[in-house]
């Protein structure tokens, strides 16, 4: 139910009537996983907390390094060498302790991917490799687990959801995963700060709207390109 200290703080969104005081209900009720406590786990994390998500799951099996502060920002140089998900349950509990965190300080493998997401209504996957991405995706398909995805490098993002009530999913629009030495990445390549923020925002944002039944990516893939501002929605 809604107490009041829900009404306290949540007035804002209660107020749309999209929301509504049933809306918040919802997000009070979503147990939300998050695949990564990097660049784009950091935003997603921060705002589904603020946001009420009444229960969220948090796996990551690094430790916060100095080159991770520019663009990861819940981290601090009084964080390097702790792990990420114990410093990062310390930041939502600040930011929200009303909402209850789970993390896994592990790796996401085969043997452990689908005891871990079963317990969960939505996954978001902020992870930085394809091995994982395609670990994920095909767990959601066989625990029929919807799955909000992004991914980014350089000036470039890219978000879909999957798996959504029979929509499709990550191997609708790539069959099997790329080679790993034809992959770039953040590490090589580069990314600015401000680009996991981004895509990691509105990818809380698309999981919000899941969560409240409202309009959302369906079969269709969301690249932006934030050199140019360019947005294109491809279907698929």
């Amino acid at each position: 139910m809604i107490n009041t200290q829900d009404f306290l703080r949540y007035n804002r969104p209660m107020s749309m009537l999209e929301v509504g005081v049933e809306g918040q209900l919802k997000i009070k009720n979503a147990r939300v996983l998050i695949i990564g406590a990097g660049g784009l786990g950091c935003p997603i994390s921060l705002y589904l907390a603020s946001s009420g998500v009444g229960t969220l799951g948090i796996i990551d099996f690094d430790i916060v390094e100095i080159h991770n502060l520019h663009r990861q920002i819940l981290y601090t140089e009084k964080d390097i060498n702790q792990s990420k998900v114990d410093v990062l349950k310390k930041r939502l509990i600040e930011a929200n302790p009303h909402v209850n965190i789970h993390i896994y300080n592990e790796k996401l493998n085969e043997d452990n991917c689908t005891s871990i997401l079963e317990d969960y209504d939505y996954i978001v996957d902020g992870s930085d490799n394809f091995t994982t991405r395609y670990l994920v995706n095909d767990n959601c398909v066989a625990l029929d687990k919807t799955l909000v995805y992004g991914s980014i490098l350089g000036f470039e993002g890219q978000i879909a959801v999957f798996n959504h009530r029979g929509s499709k999913d990550l191997r609708s629009i790539f069959p099997e995963p790329p080679s790993p030495k034809n992959v770039p990445n953040c590490s090589l390549n580069g990314v600015l700060g401000p680009l996991p923020g981004i895509m990691g925002t509105i990818m809380a944002q698309e999981t919000l709207k899941l969560i409240l039944d409202l309009p959302h990516l369906c079969n269709q893939l969301l690249c932006i390109d934030t050199m140019n501002w360019q947005f294109t929605l491809l279907k698929f």
